[in-house]
């Protein structure tokens, strides 16, 4: 509630002082309940973080092991399900925002864990280079390089990239509201997953998210329309990430 001040003057002294008191009260008291959920945000992501761990270390330990029967692929669907909640659940950060935090890329000595999401620029098989969605298994600082797992086929398909060839993806959502700043603005060129698939295609940004919980408007390159552009299409803060190829004239 918010006094005009002709109400407030009109306040006795006592009065006065008992409501800044309340006021004093009610900010320490809801500064203490954000701390709490902070917390309780951070004992989450532990939990997360150590539940990728170890089901990378057994990967590692012996799920490719060449005697053993490969991996049933997962079903498209649920793979496609998968990837809506992660995107969903990204949590969103209070405060000053960090590198990995909505268009803020990671700095120049990241090195992304095993288990982070990452886009990666992999060869197809006809030879022309894409940009898929994948999961770093491992990065060796002696080769400056890592090995990621392509998202779409885990178990089958395993890549070793240069760090130049990898684009960590968010680790946390921006928020609109107090950091527009941190987000990639309207006709920003960027790397998009396309919907409903694992690849990730030029873009420009066609209107940005205005609430914690909206998706960024995106055109995707497509000469099939006649500016080159299809119609607008949303996507997560999640699967958005600089490109650095100059935009096609």
């Amino acid at each position: 509630m918010h006094l005009s001040p002709c109400v407030y003057s009109a306040v006795s002294p006592y009065y006065r002082t008992k409501l800044r008191g309340l006021y004093t009260t009610a900010k320490a008291d809801a500064e203490a309940e954000c701390n709490i959920l902070r917390k309780a945000l951070d004992k989450i992501a532990e939990i997360k973080s150590l539940l990728e761990e170890r089901r990378i270390a057994a990967k590692i330990a012996g799920l490719y092991n060449d005697s053993e029967p490969p991996r049933k692929t997962m079903r498209r669907g649920v793979l496609m399900t998968l990837l809506q909640q992660s995107a969903m659940t990204l949590p969103l950060w209070i405060g000053k925002p960090p590198p990995l935090c909505g268009a803020i890329p990671a700095s120049g000595d990241y090195v992304a864990k095993p288990g982070d999401k990452v886009a990666a620029r992999v060869k197809a098989v006809d030879g022309d280079e894409q940009w898929i969605l994948a999961e770093v298994v491992s990065y060796s600082h002696a080769t400056n390089k890592y090995e990621v797992d392509d998202i779409d086929e885990e178990g089958k398909e395993r890549h070793t990239l240069s760090r130049r060839r990898i684009i960590p993806l968010p680790q946390w959502k921006a928020n609109p509201e107090t950091d527009p700043e941190a987000l990639f603005q309207k006709e920003q060129l960027v790397l998009a997953l396309y919907p409903q698939t694992t690849c990730f295609y030029r873009a420009l940004i066609h209107t940005p998210p205005q609430r914690p919980q909206d998706d960024y408007s995106v055109l995707f390159e497509d000469t099939s329309y006649a500016d080159g552009y299809s119609p607008p299409l949303n996507v997560a803060q999640r699967y958005v990430v600089a490109c650095k190829e100059p935009k096609k004239k």
